[in-house]
């Protein structure tokens, strides 16, 4: 095939998918074309686009590709200048930073999310699992909307219970996330959510200094306190990443694979036979879903040349996991959801140094809930078909906003 790297391909990106589970077409013709091409993007930009599986994991594995977002030349969708300069005023967060400066950042905290660590959190998972399924079944009302009786609710409860944070506050960050994450949201909207996050995330980190629990800030904190002087920064920063991200995307997850699940009873009814198989159905639904395609941008900081592109330093890069999950040299039939894969090699939590800091406690909370929801209430089924829920296409993490069952 000749090489046609590096030809703007005149699509402009993100697309919407166009049916509720695939990616875009677009996205085939132009893994097809190249696995990396010159694109353009919403905010009139332009891009490197990664849509090959390979292409796509030497890219987030090259420490010459920038995660600083503060960076001349890092793609982000749809974001005008005032956001843009918000964002670079904003101390930074983890995902922001390379090198050192990253691992320095998150080794004190991946001991939090080991699988060790996490499996003596299961028994709580459970009881917050159950007493929300409970609630839903003891609601007398039919049809019940997942989202809000059991997809926000339990990451909600664990990342509060986890982090020591109030539950009866959930819903101020939840909204506050909302904002952040819509691509519709406004630069106004946008910084106010910045704003009264930040002034929420600086109270709580001050009351958490006061009175440390036993909670992973009250750990952070008196582990600082050992080793000389609490970083309140760096814990704001922590803890503002943490809170926003640590219930958004597995509540989608837990929708879109109800969803899924749903909508293959065949294989469905293999994983309620055997629950061991869970894990790697998981697996499966997290590379077939991949809902934070496109989130995962670089800016090269030297000349690179990879998948016949050659990339410029200062050009912006984006890694599409949805197309490198559905690329067909890497997952025979990938339009098919086949819970049988074994597909643990997706890119769906990224690759490399900043792999998702929460994969095992998503993992983890994911298999919980379809396990005990499907044995709970095994005639559960859709009342709107699939392709007429209200799929978030104007959202920077794909899900839907409600999703009426019943049984």
């Amino acid at each position: 095939m000749e090489n046609v790297a590096g030809t703007l391909t005149g699509l402009e990106l993100p697309v919407e998918r166009g049916c509720p589970f695939a990616p875009p077409a677009a996205y085939a013709r132009l893994r097809e074309r190249a696995p990396i091409n010159r694109v353009r993007l919403t905010s009139g930009t332009e891009a490197w686009w990664v849509s090959g599986y390979e292409e796509a994991r030497a890219v987030l594995a090259d420490p010459r590709f920038s995660s600083d977002r503060r960076k001349d030349g890092f793609p982000l969708f749809n974001l005008d200048a005032a956001t843009l300069r918000q964002l670079r005023d904003r101390p930074q967060l983890m995902i922001g930073m390379d090198g050192a400066e990253h691992a320095s950042a998150r080794r004190p905290v991946i001991g939090e999310f080991t699988v060790k660590r996490l499996a003596a959190l299961r028994p709580r998972i459970q009881d917050i699992v159950d007493r929300c399924i409970d609630d839903l079944l003891g609601a007398g009302r039919r049809p019940v909307d997942l989202v809000q009786a059991l997809s926000l609710p339990v990451p909600s409860l664990v990342i509060c219970e986890l982090l020591g944070v109030p539950y009866t506050d959930h819903d101020f960050f939840q909204s506050r996330t909302t904002v952040l994450v819509r691509r519709t949201s406004s630069a106004e909207e946008r910084g106010r959510a910045f704003a009264e996050l930040g002034t929420y995330i600086d109270d709580l980190v001050t009351r958490k200094e006061s009175e440390p629990g036993d909670d992973l800030f009250g750990r952070q904190i008196a582990r600082q306190r050992r080793e000389g002087a609490v970083d309140h920064a760096g814990l704001v920063s922590l803890a503002f990443l943490l809170l926003t991200a640590g219930h958004e995307t597995t509540a989608n997850m837990i929708s879109l694979g109800v969803i899924g699940l749903l909508t293959h009873p065949e294989q469905l009814a293999s994983i309620t036979a055997d629950p061991g198989r869970t894990p790697m159905a998981v697996e499966e639904l997290l590379r077939y879903f991949t809902i934070a395609d496109g989130v995962t941008s670089r800016v090269a900081t030297q000349d690179v040349r990879i998948g016949g592109a050659d990339i410029k330093a200062g050009e912006g890069v984006i890694v599409s996991g949805l197309s490198a999950n559905w690329d067909p040299a890497v997952f025979k039939e990938p339009a098919d959801l086949d819970l049988a894969r074994g597909a643990r090699h997706h890119l769906a939590f990224g690759f490399g140094p900043h792999q998702c800091l929460g994969q095992h406690l998503t993992r983890l909370e994911l298999q919980i809930v379809f396990d005990t929801l499907f044995r709970r209430i095994p005639t559960l089924r859709l009342v709107t078909p699939a392709e007429d829920l209200p799929f978030k296409t104007d959202a920077v993490i794909y899900g839907v906003h409600e999703l009426p069952i019943t049984w």
